[in-house]
């Protein structure tokens, strides 16, 4: 999975609604060239739980069970994703959305980059938590 790319929910929903930004580029681009895209748990519930119509879900949660999905146990998870904000918080630092740090924590473990539209990835990039895609 080096070298992979895990996709953050602050990319996805704006692809979905049509709405256009680097990012979304970016992953419009990785799609037509069959990049390393990846996603975790996490990611899919919060794209899913925003879909309204029954047949947008279907195929939106078609669409994304096509990416690749690192399979890791949610117990282990759950404690590097506290420990990732337990230490951030000890510099001082508090990460918003505490699902943000389970997202980090995967692209930790899988040694992967998150392409992201969300400050708080921004700030884990800044602390060398993280690496991101960087947009110039």
């Amino acid at each position: 999975m080096e070298g992979g790319i895990l996709v953050d929910t602050s990319v996805w929903v704006p692809f979905f609604n049509g709405v256009e930004s680097p990012q979304v580029a970016y992953l419009k681009q990785g799609i037509l060239e069959d990049q390393p895209l990846f996603l975790c748990p996490i990611i899919i519930q919060e794209i899913l739980q925003g879909i309204r119509s029954d047949k947008d879900y279907e195929n939106v949660k078609d669409s994304l069970l096509a990416f690749p999905i690192p399979d890791w146990n949610s117990t282990e998870a759950a404690i590097e994703a506290a420990q990732l904000y337990r230490s951030l918080r000890k510099k001082g630092i508090t990460i918003r959305k505490s699902n943000d740090c389970l997202i980090a924590a995967f692209a930790q473990r899988f040694s992967l980059s998150v392409l992201h539209e969300d400050r708080d990835f921004s700030i884990m990039a800044e602390q060398s938590v993280i690496r991101v895609v960087e947009f110039k």
